[in-house]
């Protein structure tokens, strides 16, 4: 199967934080980065983060730069993102999504083409 499974959203209050989890061990193509995107009701999707599937080499949007780490395990075939200082306005339904297409390390959304079903992340008191 082509299949990435996002986990760990959930309800949290401002400052919390939470640890999503993409499950690529039934992802049987070969790609070059997982990105993390996220869609809040009514705008478009939004780049957040992406790790190279080769190094560890990561990309951040302004917006969650010092407040959110993606990294990966090797092993379980997961990659997660850890966020931490969330604020309402991080509340949004996160994907995660496979670059096959060996394009740049940056959360543009169309070299993504591989995408999971999202996990929802709301932050408020």
């Amino acid at each position: 199967q082509v299949q990435l499974v996002e986990s760990g959203g959930g309800f949290v209050q401002p400052g919390g934080s939470l640890r999503l989890s993409c499950d690529a061990s039934e992802f049987t193509l070969d790609y070059s980065a997982i990105g993390w995107f996220r869609q809040a009701p009514g705008k478009e999707y939004e780049g957040v983060a992406c790790i190279s599937s080769t190094d560890n080499n990561t990309f951040y949007a302004d917006s969650v730069k010092g407040r959110f780490t993606i990294s990966r395990d090797d092993v379980k075939k997961v990659v997660f993102l850890q966020m931490n200082s969330l604020i309402p306005e991080d509340t949004a339904v996160y994907y995660c999504a496979a670059d096959t297409k060996n394009g740049p390390l940056i959360t543009i959304p169309n070299i993504f083409d591989y995408w999971g079903q999202g996990t929802q992340v709301t932050v408020s008191s």
